[in-house]
């Protein structure tokens, strides 16, 4: 029994490494987001940091379109980052939980 909950804590702490490795990857990950007319183009990580922001001349003189299109099209490239961010630490996390009968089915 005592090895088994050993061998239990051993495979979490290497889980919670994979995790780590895995968030740190993410960094390197680039989302590319544009508007529909690609007058704006931003960049982020799947850890959410924006990277570039990349605006056409002619959105500089309407400072109201500029920061409507800014709020849309960024929360376009967070979401896709978020998706892609939760998907990766789930399939990390579910191939490092130790077999504890009766939590198979939580992780599917």
């Amino acid at each position: 029994m005592f090895g088994d909950i050993m061998g239990m804590m051993g495979k979490i702490k290497e889980t919670q490494a994979k995790v780590e490795a895995t968030k740190k990857r993410l960094d390197t990950v680039l989302i590319d987001e544009k508007s529909s007319d690609d007058l704006l183009k931003v960049t982020v990580t799947a850890n959410k940091q924006i990277r570039n922001i990349t605006i056409d001349d002619s959105l500089l003189q309407d400072k109201e379109m500029l920061e409507d299109y800014l709020v849309t099209v960024l929360n376009k490239a967070i979401e896709k980052a978020k998706i892609i961010s939760e998907t990766e630490l789930a399939a990390v996390a579910k191939e490092g939980m130790p077999n504890i009968p009766g939590m198979d089915g939580m992780f599917k």
